[in-house]
């Protein structure tokens, strides 16, 4: 099975893919989505669209598991935002006929460290244990996009699959 994790943003949204095969789970690719912080939101949203469209018929993943939107109370603009990246990023699977599965943060962090409260730094070090890597992956939006790929895989081999 070939899972694309997505750490939705509109700056930078982070993408990881990783296979689950008979040699076990290993990274395909992983990179961020970067748009022009200069463009208006409709170019930028185009400029994402496109980047993620090249990931998506590249690496022709089986499933996309997706952070869930949450809200900080101190910045709901920044939630409203990522709701328009998280958007096109639902609308481009939709239209490529890839099933998408959302997941909460805190449902991610505890597949991976036990903490559902687990920091950035954290995160990134479960990432670099879990996958055997040699260096901590950078940027966090990295890390965060292969945890939420790894978290669907923990889904599934535990048979805990949610509905949408």
């Amino acid at each position: 099975m070939r899972v694309l994790g997505i750490d939705p943003g509109l700056n930078i949204s982070g993408y990881g893919i990783i296979e689950d095969n008979a040699a076990g789970v290993s990274i395909i690719e992983a990179g961020i989505l970067k748009t022009n912080d200069k463009l208006s939101m409709e170019n930028r949203l185009a400029e994402l669209g496109k980047e993620l469209a090249t990931v998506l018929i590249q690496f022709k993943p089986d499933v996309m598991a997706i952070e869930e939107l949450y809200s900080h109370y101190d910045h709901p603009k920044t939630a409203i935002i990522m709701g328009h990246a998280r958007g096109l990023i639902l609308f481009k699977a939709g239209e490529m006929g890839i099933e998408v599965v959302p997941y909460a943060s805190t449902r991610i962090k505890k597949a991976l460290t036990g903490n559902g409260r687990a920091s950035k730094e954290q995160m990134q070090r479960a990432i670099q244990i879990q996958m055997g890597l040699k260096t901590i992956p950078e940027p966090p939006d990295v890390a965060d996009a292969l945890a939420v790929a790894y978290c669907h895989l923990h889904a599934v081999t535990r048979n805990e699959m949610i509905t949408v």
